[in-house]
């Protein structure tokens, strides 16, 4: 499975301490056995999927659009505070 990442992804992932970043390759390594593991959007973020998960105690958000059968993108990772705006930020 190939994985593609934005630069708003990479920069968010940047800022994260190694445990963080321990918790966040957790996630993706979910994501990427199960693709449907994330809850499927409607309207503007149609074909895109968010993935909750714990990172130190605190509830994150991992989005990610399945391109065909072999890659994912990775759009943005965050905590819900303005995570949609932002991700509707990235989309268009």
């Amino acid at each position: 499975m190939r994985i593609l990442v934005t630069p708003t992804f990479e920069r968010a992932a940047k800022k994260f301490h190694p445990q963080q970043k321990t918790d966040l390759d957790a996630a993706v390594r979910l994501i990427v056995s199960d693709t449907e593991i994330g809850e499927a959007k409607v309207g503007d973020l149609l074909g895109i999927r968010v993935y909750k998960f714990r990172m130190l105690n605190q509830l994150y958000l991992l989005s990610y659009r399945v391109m065909d059968e072999g890659r994912i993108k990775l759009l943005t990772v965050g905590s819900h505070e303005n995570f949609y705006r932002d991700l509707k930020r990235v989309e268009s």
